[in-house]
């Protein structure tokens, strides 16, 4: 499945829902190194974006999709709609970062459909 098959949204633009399978997910729990913290430690007295958080962030988001993604496509799922991201600190310093959606399965409406 690849990611121009999902959406915020409850429908797929130029597609019909014909089958709902249900809720899918990724998550992933991350926790930030002592050197990850010391070079962020030094990027807040410049002021600005914490690059160092970031990207540990981004890349966090990008896995907890991907598994959503893999597990999407396990249960027969062509599509997934309505997804969403939530996170949690778990303790202090590690994060839990869940990605969530309704796996679909889609077809085509229009002209040639």
């Amino acid at each position: 499945m690849n990611d121009s098959m999902t959406t915020t949204a409850f429908e797929l633009q130029g597609y019909r829902t014909v089958k709902t399978i249900g809720v899918v997910r990724g998550i992933i729990v991350r926790s930030r190194s002592i050197i990850g913290n010391i070079g962020a430690a030094f990027q807040t007295l410049v002021g600005g974006n914490i690059s160092i958080y970031t990207e540990l962030c981004e890349k966090a988001r990008s896995d907890a999709f991907l598994q959503m993604l893999a597990h999407a496509q396990e249960r027969g799922a062509n599509a997934i709609i309505g997804v969403r991201y939530d996170a949690t600190e778990v303790m202090q310093g590690v994060t839990e970062v869940l990605c969530y959606g309704t796996a679909v399965v889609v077809e085509p409406v229009g002209p040639g459909a």
